[in-house]
């Protein structure tokens, strides 16, 4: 009978495959180069956290007068610059080339390809800070280019492997893309950089909530049905669509208007929308696995960003109060929770979060929320800029020196 069984379980997989016409995800290639170039989360993971702890260590001497750059930019714009459109970029890259590949059953980009490409994000990153030299014309074309080569690998994969539903997501690159393009521009011809922030900041909670909609209440059900049984999340359905439309016409407004009665009003309604989402997700069941945990944790901070900028159309606290829920927050914590858990994964380890990683966790959730208190808390603002800097570059050197040795080798 166990064997029937078995045999109709196969068929079944059989006659899903065809009606969804999604061949099985390949093996890789015969690769024998460098372990860290057989995938594309190695590099980018790694490099991304790195960069993330390194610009913070430059950006406090800058902030503090004490240091000066060779860029173009207005110090507080290379700072913007280098977290929305420096670090993001690459995990989002290291992302999307590890997912991609289970979208549309094709083989990853890796080798040589996936070398030119951290190439070109370094030479971006020297461009940038060393723009006074080169010139800002040539800084933005290396800088750009990188996102351009992106949108155009993952619009290929995503067409020839006819993955019509994540075409959103391809097309949440482009947009990022075109938002580094105005920040350019606009910090050139205007001097600072307003619009070309508020759209990168935008199309980064965008994606947070897409691809966070996705993953969180799936990786919570594999684990509660395994470890916990009992209530289970509800999964990405109608309620979740709406939300997310309703949400990214709320932030379209944002990047234009920032105040006001109806501007406030709307954002407190997309705050509130996302709090009812968070709570299908029972996340409040994961406590015993904090890698499971910590997606719920970094998904807070988008409703959270969503309240605090309603509270700033309102002139209740400083308007950088929400884009830090959403940066140091929402993409800080997320962008770690995906990294340790992709990495762990996607090198045969156990999927659990062990003492360094959790430590991690403690340490860019304190950056975040110390980062919002700098912000509303101006009595104790430089002591709570102390420690939001230390603590997100313990958080992402903490990555570097934990998981670097696992990016590095073989699986």
């Amino acid at each position: 009978r166990g064997v029937r069984i078995n045999e109709l379980l196969e068929r079944r997989s059989s006659v899903e495959c065809m009606m969804t016409q999604r061949p099985p995800v390949p093996r890789l290639r015969d690769y024998q180069g460098p372990a860290i170039l057989s995938y594309g989360f190695r590099p980018f993971f790694l490099l991304g956290a790195v960069y993330a702890g390194l610009a913070i260590l430059v950006w406090l001497p800058v902030f503090l007068g004490e240091l000066t750059l060779r860029t173009a930019f207005i110090p507080r714009d290379w700072h913007v610059h280098e977290m929305l459109y420096g670090y993001l970029p690459a995990v989002i890259t290291g992302f999307l080339f590890t997912a991609i590949p289970s979208w549309t059953g094709r083989l990853p980009v890796q080798g040589t390809p996936l070398l030119v490409l951290v190439i070109v994000w370094l030479l971006g990153r020297f461009a940038v800070t060393c723009s006074v030299g080169i010139g800002w014309l040539a800084a933005m074309l290396i800088d750009v280019s990188f996102l351009a080569l992106i949108a155009a690998a993952t619009g290929r994969e995503v067409f020839a492997g006819r993955n019509w539903r994540n075409l959103k997501v391809v097309a949440l690159v482009v947009l990022l893309l075109i938002g580094n393009i105005a920040f350019h521009l606009e910090a050139h011809f205007s001097g600072a950089a307003d619009y070309g922030i508020r759209v990168g900041i935008a199309v980064v909670v965008l994606l947070i909530m897409l691809i966070g909609g996705r993953i969180i209440p799936s990786f919570t059900r594999n684990w509660l049905v395994r470890e916990n049984p009992g209530r289970l999340p509800s999964p990405f359905a109608g309620f979740d669509v709406t939300i997310v439309i309703l949400s990214a016409a709320m932030l379209l407004v944002w990047i234009v208007r920032q105040d006001g009665g109806l501007v406030g009003c709307l954002l407190a309604a997309a705050g509130v929308l996302h709090v009812i989402r968070l709570g299908r997700w029972v996340g409040d069941r994961t406590l015993k696995e904090r890698l499971v945990l910590i997606l719920h944790v970094g998904y807070a901070f988008i409703p959270a960003g969503f309240l605090l900028a309603s509270a700033a159309a309102f002139d209740l606290v400083p308007a950088s109060a929400a884009i830090h829920a959403w940066m140091a927050g929402g993409a800080g914590v997320m962008t770690l929770a995906v990294m340790t858990r992709a990495s762990l994964g996607h090198t045969g380890q156990q999927l659990t979060a062990s003492l360094s990683t959790q430590r991690i966790y403690v340490a860019i959730v304190t950056a975040a929320i110390a980062r919002i208190g700098a912000v509303i808390l101006p009595a104790w603002s430089m002591a709570l800029l102390y420690v939001a800097a230390l603590a997100w570059v313990a958080a992402f050197f903490g990555f570097a020196v934990c998981f670097g040795p696992l990016l590095m080798r073989p699986r």
